[in-house]
C-alpha cells in the first residue's frame, strides 16, 4: 500500500465512524407525535414557537416523515402555520 492509499483509507475510517455516530444518534430519537404538544399553540394560533416547541421540533425532525405519513398529524404538519413554525425553529418539514 502507498501513501496515497493509507490516506483514502484512513479517510474511509473517518467517514465510516462519522456515519456510524450520525446513525446511532438519529436512533437515539423515540418518535412520539404527543412530544410535540409544546408547539399546539403556535401551530394552531398565531403565538411564535416556544424554545421548547423548538428544541423538541429539530430533536424529532427525523421523525417527521413518519407523521406526514398519519393523516393526522399530516393536517396540522401542512398548515401554514406549522411550515411557519418550523421554519422559526430552523427546521424543515421534508416533503415525503
Amino acid at each position: 500500500m502507498d501513501k496515497s492509499d493509507g490516506v483514502a483509507f484512513r479517510c474511509l475510517l473517518v467517514a465510516i465512524v462519522l456515519l456510524g455516530a450520525a446513525v446511532h444518534e438519529a436512533g437515539a430519537v423515540t418518535c412520539n407525535p404527543e412530544q410535540l404538544s409544546s408547539c399546539e399553540e403556535a401551530i394552531t394560533g398565531s403565538q411564535s414557537p416556544s424554545a421548547e416547541c423548538c428544541q423538541t421540533l429539530k430533536a424529532q425532525e427525523f421523525c417527521l416523515c413518519e407523521y406526514l405519513q398519519n393523516s393526522t398529524y399530516r393536517a396540522y404538519l401542512d398548515s401554514p402555520n406549522a411550515k411557519k413554525v418550523a421554519a422559526d425553529c430552523g427546521v424543515s418539514i421534508p416533503n415525503c
